[in-house]
């Protein structure tokens, strides 16, 4: 994985008892969420955070136990629509952190999401994701 050289805000693995004894890396960049896993055959995924559409913690009686837990990711990714970032330390740290990134570059790309509101529930579609920028570059 593209974990050298370049700049994280945050870096962990998958543990197993508290400590991290897998081939499953997490980390998050200023605009993207990696994993990869695997120790012969590698498998990158990645994530863009204006993306994310909801998150959410879990954490069982064991993970309690260790002092880790399992953040869900939701997002409108085509590949990996569903993200587990499991037994990750400080996991409620770690959520916070994860939302702060994403609210900052939906700001940054410009991206309005709305809601529409029906008297029987809440919907939202995919046309209601809008992204005002046309290509990958911010115009820094």
């Amino acid at each position: 994985m593209g974990f050298k050289g370049n700049q994280y805000i945050w870096k962990d693995r998958k543990r197993y008892f508290g400590l991290p004894l897998s081939f499953t890396r997490y980390a998050m960049s200023d605009d993207r969420l990696f994993l990869s896993q695997g120790f012969l055959n590698i498998k990158d995924e990645e994530i863009l955070l204006y993306r994310v559409r909801d998150l959410s913690l879990s954490r069982t009686l064991g993970q309690r136990l260790f002092g880790v837990g399992t953040i869900v990711v939701t997002s409108s990714d085509k590949s990996q629509p569903v993200l587990q970032i499991k037994n990750v330390k400080v996991p409620s740290d770690v959520k916070e952190m994860i939302h702060t990134q994403v609210e900052e570059m939906k700001v940054r790309r410009r991206v309005r999401i709305n809601e529409v509101s029906t008297s029987n529930d809440d919907t939202f579609d995919d046309a209601d994701l809008d992204d005002d920028s046309d290509d990958d570059s911010f115009g820094d």
